[in-house]
């Protein structure tokens, strides 16, 4: 794992359920954690699968261990992208690959 290659701020948001006032349940998204990944895929354009966002790679901590693709999406440059996948890579506890799809709005 090289270091030097993390060097890209990322959000991860968490959805949790909120009721309003009248007693309606809605998501709402709040930061969670934050952190500098490795980016990988940048040849979106050109990917057969344009819906495919590519790779976040971050370090191991107990944060992003509790991390799921279920309940979490990431910000990256303003941009929203659910999480696919999350690879713990041989559960080495080194760190954590993130295959992301970014969302349309």
């Amino acid at each position: 794992m090289n270091i030097a290659l993390m060097n890209e701020k990322v959000i991860f948001q968490k959805c949790s359920v909120v009721k309003d006032g009248i007693g309606n349940h809605r998501n709402e998204w709040t930061e969670d954690y934050c952190c500098f990944a490795a980016i990988g895929g940048e040849g979106l354009a050109s990917s057969r699968k344009a819906e495919t966002a590519g790779t976040v790679v971050v370090r191991y901590c107990k944060k992003t261990a509790g991390i799921r693709s279920v309940t979490h999406r990431i910000l990256f440059r303003d941009q929203v992208y659910d999480i696919v996948s999350v690879d713990h890579l041989n559960y080495k506890k080194k760190c954590l690959k993130f295959t992301c799809r970014k969302v349309r709005r």
